[in-house]
C-alpha cells in the first residue's frame, strides 16, 4: 500500500492517456492534491504545457491544445464546467473527476457539450492530500471547515459528507475492501464508520476486487482519545518544522527569518523528490545535524570536481552534470538554511528546557516536580506564552483527577502574563472538556490503578529511552499493536459489520480530528519493523499545537453555543517572534 503511487499512478493514466501537447485544469481541491503527488518538471516532461484553474475566465482560447480536466465534482467546480463546455477554449476535452459523479451533473454537462468536445469523462479516485507513501490528510481545518455543530456527537453535515468522500476514495485507490472498526466511545468515529460501509455497500461494483487471504482493516479512531501528542514539542526533523513553521501542501513559508534569500522565501519539503529530505526526516536534532555536516561535505566534494575543467570532454561531463549539481546546491542551501533556523529557535525560545517538561508531564507522575517547574516556567521571560499556555494544558490533563490538583493556581499564574487573554484561560477547561479523562476511551496515562502504573514503570524500564526529548509515545502506538498482534478487544473497537480473528496484514488507521507528523514517524517504524504488515495512518488533517489549540477552541465553543470564552483576544502557539497569521482565534 502507498498513497504516493496511487495517486501519482492516476495522474500519470490520466496525462499519458491524451496524446500531443495539453493543458491541465484544477480546482481549488485538486490543486494541493496534484502538487503534492508530481512536480511542474514532470508534468512539463508530460507534455503539459499550462497548469491552470477552472474557474479562472480569463484565460485565452487556444484550440490548438487539448484539456485535461481534473476536479472534484462539487457544485462549484460542476458550474465551473458546463460555463467552460458552453464556450471552450480547447479543441478537446478529457473530464477527470476525483469521486464519483451523480447522474445530474453527467447530464448537465452532456446538455453545456452543444460543441461535442468532450472526449472522455471517467472517476479517478485520487480525493485526498499524499504527505508521504504511508500518511494522507483530507485537509479539513477549523474554523474554516468545522468538524461539529452544535454538539459533540453530531457531525458538521458538509464535512461529515467530505471526509466519507475521502475515505471511499482512498479504499478505491488503494484497492482495498476492509472490514471496519471504530473507537466505541466516539459518536463521530461511529458515524462515520457505519456510513463508509454503507457507501461500499451502495458502490458494490466499484469494489470488486481479488480477495485476499486476510481481509484489510479501516480503523476510524478520534482525537480526543489522545489530545496529548498533538500538544507536544517536538524533536524530529518533519514534525519540528511543522510544529515551528507549517507545513502546508508540502509547503514551507520562511519569510519570517532574517534576511532570508528571495528563492528560499517559501520552500518545498517533499519525500518523494528531495532524497535528503526523506533520509532525514525523521531524525531528531542531534542526528539532523551530523547528517546535515555530511551533506554540506558532499556537496564541497563535487563543487571541487566541477571545477576541475581542463579539457573539451571535461567541460561536456561538467554540462552534462550541471542540471543535478545546481540542483545538489540549491537542496544543501535549503536545508542549510531551515536547520540553522531550527536551531536558533530551540536557543532562543528555551524548547530545550520546556521540551523536558513536556515529555515529564506526558510520561511520568511526579506531582511535586511537576508542579514546581510548570511554576518556574510559567513566570520565566524567556519562555514564549504559548509554551506556558501548553504546559498548564498538559498538567491539567495529567493531574486532572489529583487530589493535588494545582490548576487554579497555574491559571491564575497565566493570567499574569503579559501576552494572556481569557480565550487563552479558557482553552485549560476547554482542553478537559475536548480530550479529558470522562472522554477518553484508553488510560491515557497508565494511572488509574497501581497494576497499569507498576506495569508502565516497567515496561519503559526495560526498552530504554533513547532520548529524554522523545520518550513520549503516542496512544496510536499501543492500538496499533495490539490490532495487528490480533489482541484489540471487540468490546472498545466494534466492527460495523462482518468479523474476524485474523491477524490483519493491512490496515488503514483514520483518526478523526487530526493526525500528527509524531504518530507518522511511529507508522513508519511500526512498518519498518513488522514484517508482511504494511499500515496507512490518515487524518481529517496533519495537526501542529497551533492548528489543535485552534480546532479545540472552535469545538467546545460550537458544543457551548458560542458561550466558551469571552475575551477578543487572539490564540496564536508558534514560539518566538514567527507566529502563523492563521493561528489567530478572532
Amino acid at each position: 500500500m502507498d498513497v504516493v503511487k496511487a495517486v501519482q499512478g492516476y495522474l500519470a493514466k490520466m496525462i499519458s492517456d491524451v496524446n500531443g501537447m495539453k493543458v491541465l485544469l484544477l480546482d481549488s481541491e485538486t490543486t494541493p492534491i496534484v502538487s503534492s503527488a508530481v512536480t511542474q518538471s514532470q508534468l512539463l516532461a508530460r507534455e503539459v504545457y499550462l497548469v491552470d484553474r477552472v474557474e479562472n475566465k480569463t484565460r485565452e482560447k487556444m484550440k490548438h491544445l487539448k484539456c485535461i480536466v481534473f476536479v472534484r465534482p462539487t457544485p462549484e467546480s460542476i458550474q465551473a464546467l458546463v460555463e467552460e463546455l458552453r464556450e471552450p477554449c480547447y479543441s478537446d476535452y478529457f473530464l477527470y473527476f476525483s469521486n464519483t459523479l451523480k447522474k445530474s451533473a453527467i447530464e448537465r454537462l452532456a446538455e453545456a457539450d452543444e460543441t461535442e468536445s468532450v472526449r472522455e469523462v471517467q472517476e479517478y479516485y485520487a480525493d485526498f492530500l499524499t504527505i508521504s507513501s504511508e500518511v494522507f490528510s483530507l485537509a479539513i481545518n477549523a474554523p474554516e471547515k468545522p468538524l461539529y455543530t452544535e454538539n459533540a456527537s453530531t457531525w458538521d453535515p458538509r464535512t461529515f459528507s467530505r471526509v466519507t468522500e475521502g475515505l471511499v476514495a482512498v479504499c478505491l485507490a488503494l484497492k482495498k475492501k476492509p472490514l471496519i472498526r471504530y473507537e466505541k466511545n466516539s459518536q463521530l468515529a461511529f458515524k462515520l464508520a457505519a456510513e463508509v460501509q454503507y457507501q461500499i455497500q451502495s458502490e458494490g461494483p466499484l469494489f470488486d476486487f481479488r480477495k485476499p487471504d486476510t481481509p484489510p482493516i479501516l480503523l476510524i479512531l478520534d482525537r480526543r482519545n489522545d489530545p496529548v501528542t498533538p500538544l507536544l514539542n517536538q524533536w524530529t526533523y518533519q514534525a519540528m518544522v511543522h510544529e515551528l513553521f507549517g507545513i502546508i501542501n508540502g509547503r514551507v513559508d520562511l519569510t519570517s527569518i532574517t534576511d532570508v534569500r528571495p528563492e528560499l522565501r517559501e520552500i518545498v519539503l517533499s519525500s518523494d523528490s528531495d532524497t535528503f529530505y526523506k533520509r532525514t526526516m525523521f531524525l531528531n536534532l542531534g542526528e539532523l545535524g551530523q547528517n546535515i555536516k555530511a551533506y554540506v561535505d558532499e556537496y564541497q566534494a563535487k563543487h571541487k570536481s566541477s571545477m576541475n575543467i581542463e579539457s573539451i570532454s571535461d567541460m561536456k561531463k561538467f554540462m552534462e552534470d550541471y542540471p543535478e549539481f545546481r540542483k545538489l546546491s540549491g537542496n544543501v542551501t535549503k536545508h542549510v538554511t531551515l536547520v540553522g533556523e531550527l536551531s536558533r529557535r530551540v536557543e532562543a525560545d528555551g524548547l530545550l528546557e520546556a521540551g523536558e517538561v513536556e515529555q515529564s508531564l506526558a510520561c511520568s507522575e511526579n506531582h511535586a516536580a511537576d508542579l514546581r517547574t510548570v511554576q518556574k516556567l510559567v513566570g520565566q521571560a524567556k519562555i514564549s506564552f504559548d509554551i506556558k499556555l501548553r504546559l498548564v494544558l498538559l498538567y491539567a490533563l495529567r493531574y486532572e483527577k489529583s487530589s493535588y490538583n494545582s490548576t487554579a493556581s497555574l491559571i491564575e499564574s497565566l493570567r499574569n502574563c503579559s501576552d494572556s487573554t481569557e480565550k487563552h484561560i479558557s482553552l485549560v477547561d476547554g482542553i478537559l472538556a475536548y480530550g479529558g479523562a470522562d472522554r477518553r476511551l484508553d488510560d491515557l496515562f497508565s494511572n488509574q490503578d497501581m497494576l497499569s502504573r507498576t506495569k508502565n514503570v516497567f515496561t519503559k524500564g526495560l526498552k530504554g529511552v533513547e532520548n529524554v526529548y522523545t520518550q513520549h509515545e503516542p496512544a496510536l502506538v499501543k492500538t496499533l499493536q495490539d490490532l495487528i498482534k490480533g489482541r484489540t478487544k471487540a468490546d472498545n473497537y466494534p466492527f460495523v459489520e462482518g468479523t474476524t480473528k485474523d491477524k490483519p496484514q493491512d490496515v488503514i488507521a483514520f483518526i478523526v480530528g487530526g493526525a500528527t507528523y509524531a504518530e507518522a514517524r511511529e507508522v513508519q517504524k511500526l512498518n519498518a519493523n513488522t514484517p508482511g504488515v504494511r499500515i496507512i495512518l490518515g487524518g481529517t488533517t496533519i495537526h501542529n499545537s497551533t492548528s489543535f489549540l485552534r480546532e479545540v477552541y472552535d469545538s467546545v465553543g460550537r458544543w457551548r453555543k458560542g458561550n466558551f470564552g469571552s475575551g477578543s483576544g487572539g490564540l496564536t502557539t508558534m514560539t518566538g517572534e514567527q507566529r502563523l497569521k492563521t493561528s489567530r482565534l478572532d
